[in-house]
């Protein structure tokens, strides 16, 4: 799959493929949002994967537009929406919402470019405003799926169980075996009582800072191929398709 992404700015990277390798467990069917979209790296790779009504949202303008591009890039069809998603207004509602939010905390030193501030910091999508618009939009049973900072754990626990969104399986990513955690991906249900599953962690690297399989099968898996540019060429496009 090839898709467009800016020269300079905020760019996908691993935990975006990680994410949809967890996603893709949960085979999504049905109507699904990708909050925050960026280029649209997740619900692209769902789409092409899954049969799936696809929307996307993202605050900012330009990547909203690259997302829209790569979506015709690769014949899929996609509903978009340009928006801050804490007020996002609709009548439709989602058997699966996705994302790799921004979760930096906010007081560490903080980037200058704008975009990159939006696509990183906290404070652009707080957690609790952010798991509450969740609760709006998805259908009774509908899943939550997402990664965020493995520290703030805590308060992800506290605010999905507060608004009934109960994580029923977790799973801890971990750069090599002997690292702290810096990243936790979840899946959440709309009104479950299940109990809460934590998965075996997934590892990225070995002593050689060699991937492992699992991240590797991700990588293999997504097959994504990335063009840097900030124009859309259309001879491009159609070489593409």
């Amino acid at each position: 799959m090839f898709l467009y992404q800016p020269t300079s700015g905020y760019c996908y990277n691993s935990d975006s493929i990680f994410l949809y390798d967890f996603i893709a467990t949960f085979k999504p069917k049905g109507k699904l949002l990708d909050v925050g979209c960026g280029v649209g790296i997740i619900s692209l790779l769902l789409a092409r994967d899954f049969k799936t009504e696809t929307h996307i949202i993202d605050k900012q303008k330009k990547m909203l537009s690259y997302a829209e591009h790569n979506f015709r890039l690769n014949s899929l069809d996609v509903k978009a929406h340009l928006g801050d998603f804490t007020e996002f207004q609709s009548e439709e509602r989602f058997d699966y919402i996705v994302s790799n939010p921004p979760f930096y905390d906010p007081s560490v030193t903080q980037s200058e470019d704008t975009h990159l501030n939006i696509a990183r910091y906290a404070h652009h999508l707080p957690v609790e405003r952010f798991i509450r618009r969740v609760k709006t939009f998805l259908r009774p049973k509908g899943w939550f799926i997402f990664c965020y900072d493995a520290k703030q754990i805590d308060l992800l626990m506290q605010w999905l169980r507060h608004y009934g969104i109960n994580p029923e399986k977790i799973q801890f990513v971990h750069s090599k075996i002997d690292r702290e955690s810096k990243l936790v991906m979840i899946a959440a249900r709309n009104n479950s009582k299940s109990m809460t599953q934590v998965l075996p962690p997934m590892v990225v690297f070995d002593e050689q800072s060699n991937y492992l399989p699992a991240a590797q099968r991700a990588f293999e898996r997504a097959g994504t191929h990335s063009i840097k540019a900030d124009r859309f060429d259309s001879e491009e496009l159609g070489v593409r398709n």
